[in-house]
């Protein structure tokens, strides 16, 4: 039931009165700038947009949300393409106002505040010559990637986002403000990595940088006739990875509006020579349209697929693990390339290997540590564009040309709200104790992110 405009007005005078630093909001540019994320597509409006100055102003904004009955929401990077950081008639708290990364260059750790952003944290940690575990994406929030996931470039050596989270300054649903590390409260700190913000509001948090000194990368686009030789070459390439090569691929509009196949592969191993060579593997699978490959930095390689995905346009998305490149999934592939609706959507192919699966699954809540790829199927389009039903329908599906081979379960941070048959199986063997730890910081079930099993 949505909230009365009592309810809100209440809330409204009670937050006015008690947040001294930050801005709320039930109008105007504030409230625009707070309301206004990544998918365009979607317009929720909150009842009261809150954006927090500090801990403390988060914590006044929790209590205040659950005194007046309102349901709240936490916004940190807006990037989630569901739109779950908004909720129509509700409190949003807005964490943009706490952007700051600070870095202890000596002990390659970086101290993160709620809202910053990926690229936030790529760029302080390049000013030391140290790199971090984030996604491909810069814009997105920090918290809300590593909380999730954290599938990024350095996977293959540095694990997952979530496996560089050293500890979590969390706003719980009593209002206690807790530091979530493995020594003290290990349970809250093991749903963290993984169970996403469903358990409270990470206001910052300490990750682990990394130094590399060679850091070579770019994107190899091959014409779509080549697809099938591409694919052979680079499951063999796959299957006998190392830690040092991340290999992105998968499917874009090439030139003239054809579909081509890319590989985008990073190479943060030290011997540039050896890094080279790997890359210059990729490269001769097939005759490349393009190939740009070279030595580059994080910040620049996050900027170059926000520049391919910016802010506004509508967006789609579908999501898929699956072991290996079977052939039905080749297929798939072919399939998506071949029935593109929109010069702007993509499907894209992430290899968790490495680092990322020597991490035993119980030691974290992410459910799945076994070689595999994750699949993003992303419908985008121009919002003037009068075919949004056909992008849709197309990615709906390319998702049922994977499902054959799909492993149960997939991606948190990517799945729909209505995809209940996956988001069953998301956490594996962490499910029973993921929401038993749920039930335990969060009763009444305060905060809602990324999507939990239903526990009956």
């Amino acid at each position: 039931m949505s909230p009365t405009p009592t309810q809100i007005a209440r809330l409204t005078e009670s937050l006015r009165r008690n947040i001294r630093t930050g801005e709320v909001t039930t109008a105007g540019p504030g409230y625009d700038a707070g309301r206004r994320i990544w998918n365009g597509a979607l317009s929720s409006r909150p009842g009261v947009i809150v954006r927090c100055a500090d801990p403390a102003e988060v914590r006044t904004a929790v209590i205040a949300a659950q005194e007046n009955e309102v349901p709240l929401t936490v916004r940190g990077g807006g990037h989630d393409w569901a739109g779950r950081s908004l909720s129509d008639g509700g409190l949003t708290i807005d964490l943009s106002g706490m952007r700051s990364v600070t870095v202890d260059a000596e002990a390659q750790v970086a101290h993160v505040s709620g809202g910053a952003k990926a690229a936030d944290v790529a760029a302080a940690a390049h000013r030391f010559g140290l790199t971090a575990a984030t996604g491909s994406a810069g814009a997105v929030g920090m918290a809300g990637l590593t909380l999730g996931g954290g599938y990024g470039f350095l996977m293959g050596r540095f694990g997952l986002a979530l496996d560089n989270l050293l500890s979590a300054e969390v706003v719980l649903a009593d209002g206690s403000i807790v530091t979530a590390v493995s020594d003290r409260e290990p349970d809250l700190f093991w749903a963290l990595r993984g169970g996403g913000g469903n358990f409270g509001v990470v206001t910052s948090m300490r990750a682990r940088l990394h130094r590399v000194p060679t850091l070579l990368s770019g994107m190899i686009l091959f014409p779509w006739s080549q697809l099938a030789t591409v694919l052979a070459g680079l499951s063999d390439v796959l299957a006998e990875n190392t830690d040092e090569l991340t290999v992105q691929s998968g499917v874009l509009p090439g030139p003239g509006g054809q579909p081509a196949f890319f590989l985008s592969p990073t190479w943060s191993g030290d011997d540039a020579s050896a890094g080279e060579h790997a890359l210059a593997r990729l490269g001769s699978l097939g005759t490349p349209l393009v190939s740009q490959v070279t030595a580059t930095t994080a910040p620049e390689m996050l900027a170059g697929i926000d520049a391919q995905f910016p802010f506004g346009r509508h967006v789609e998305i579908r999501q898929r693990s699956v072991p290996s490149l079977t052939p039905d999934v080749r297929e798939a592939l072919d399939f998506a390339g071949s029935t593109l609706t929109s010069s702007y959507s993509a499907v894209s192919v992430h290899s968790l290997h490495g680092a990322a699966t020597r991490v035993p699954v119980e030691d974290t809540a992410f459910g799945i540590r076994t070689p595999h790829l994750m699949i993003e199927v992303i419908a985008q389009w121009e919002p003037a564009d009068s075919r949004a039903a056909e992008h849709r329908a197309w990615a709906d599906k390319v998702n049922g040309a994977f499902e054959a081979d799909a492993l149960p379960g997939g991606y948190p941070n990517l799945l729909g709200p209505d995809e209940t048959a996956q988001i069953a199986h998301a956490y594996g063997p962490n499910t029973a104790r993921l929401l038993a730890l749920k039930q335990r910081f969060d009763p009444r079930h305060v905060f809602r992110a990324i999507p939990l099993p239903d526990p009956a």
